[in-house]
């Protein structure tokens, strides 16, 4: 038995979970940050990151040269893989933080050596999941499952293995809760944002730049991508100079609903790096992300730290951050008019402001590492896993 109660840290991609191992090496709890990937995050020493790096190799190929579904459900075949490697690094008393369908035979294993599971609850419950974007591809005969079935049945599987439940947001609590987990079961963990990155424009907005709606990531049906376009149609019957900026990342199942909006003035961007997105957020108006499911996008917090409101829904978890009126506006989901609606009324107040747009996160310093970190530990030490006595000296 480990004479400390050391965590591992397992994820096959860079993560929130980065943010985890972090925190607890900070803290001298960190055993091991296993990662399929060449390279572990820089904040995070090397001597205790170890590398799965055929597995990233692999994950990479495949984005590269399969369409953007199966890719995915290849990646999601690789769990297993990653899943043995990461039991055979485990020591009897180690605790276990990863997420959906990573490391099943190892939360058993953890389990079964005197350890705790941790589950990064990036979305909401499994169940939650599936039965909200399975309607969803049904109202598009969309003829893709939401997520490929075997990473489905080891999500779902998984659940039955997790202690504690690591929850950005209250859609994500809820969904817990409403599935048999109980509040003590559940350990707040807003993720924080880089702020010395994200931060608002430092002059007003140009006169000349027309009215600019952005969202940033994947487009795709479970993101409401569908009603995004609706809306902003609506939008150019008022503003018909307006633009709609978006990342040129698309999901195989959104593809034949963007052939119906061919005809919006839409400006493509690539994916891009921290600093290049935040100076593409501060070149926009309005963000809007009116996802049907979303744990915490953290591309809210990043669109309100760079000075934009934010339309989004309540199954967005970031939708915890939007205060109405104050920072932007929650609408219903599947609802183009709610959201053409609240980007009209916003786009008078930021398109008349005379002053550089302020910060909108309401709150800021909640999101800043040092913040996650304090609220990650002390949930630990509530819960006796470490002593308060080492988190006071951070």
């Amino acid at each position: 038995m480990n004479p400390a109660p050391f965590f591992v840290v397992a994820t096959p991609g860079r993560s929130v979970c980065d943010d985890n191992a972090r925190a607890l090496a900070n803290a001298s709890y960190l055993r091991l940050y296993a990662v399929g990937q060449r390279r572990g995050p820089a904040a995070v020493p090397p001597e205790l990151t170890r590398h799965l790096r055929l597995l990233g190799m692999m994950r990479r190929f495949t984005e590269l040269t399969l369409p953007p579904f199966q890719a995915e459900s290849f990646r999601f075949r690789l769990h297993p893989w990653f899943d043995r490697w990461v039991q055979r690094q485990l020591l009897p008393g180690d605790h276990l933080i990863s997420s959906y369908g990573y490391t099943n035979s190892s939360f058993d294993w953890v389990r079964a050596h005197g350890g705790k599971t941790y589950l990064d609850g990036g979305n909401s419950h499994p169940d939650n999941f599936w039965e909200i974007i399975a309607e969803e591809h049904r109202r598009w005969d969309c003829p893709y499952p939401p997520v490929a079935l075997h990473h489905s049945a080891r999500s779902r599987a998984m659940m039955e293995k997790v202690d504690f439940v690591l929850s950005p947001s209250s859609f994500v609590t809820r969904s817990f809760l409403a599935r048999g987990f109980s509040p003590d079961q559940i350990i707040p963990s807003i993720y924080p944002v880089d702020l010395s990155c994200f931060t608002p424009s430092s002059v007003p907005r140009p006169a000349s730049r027309p009215l600019t709606v952005t969202t940033t990531g994947t487009l795709s049906l479970r993101k409401g991508t569908p009603y995004l376009l609706e809306a902003f149609r609506l939008v150019l019957k008022k503003h018909p100079t307006a633009r709609l900026r978006l990342t040129k990342s698309i999901s195989d199942n959104i593809r034949p609903v963007l052939d119906r909006y061919s005809d919006l003035p839409i400006d493509w961007i690539p994916h891009l790096g921290h600093a290049a997105l935040a100076e593409s957020l501060r070149q926009a108006d309005i963000f809007v992300l009116p996802s049907l499911e979303d744990g915490f996008a953290r591309t809210v917090t990043e669109a309100l730290a760079c000075g934009l409101p934010v339309i989004t829904t309540p199954n967005t978890g970031a939708s915890d951050c939007i205060q109405p009126g104050l920072n932007g506006e929650i609408v219903p989901i599947r609802d183009p008019a709610a959201i053409a609606n609240a980007i009209l009324q916003w786009a008078d107040r930021v398109m008349t402001a005379s002053e550089p747009p302020p910060g909108r996160l309401l709150n800021p310093t909640q999101f800043t590492f040092d913040s996650f970190q304090r609220q990650f530990l002390s949930a630990l030490a509530d819960r006796n896993i470490i002593p308060v006595e080492k988190i006071t000296a951070l």
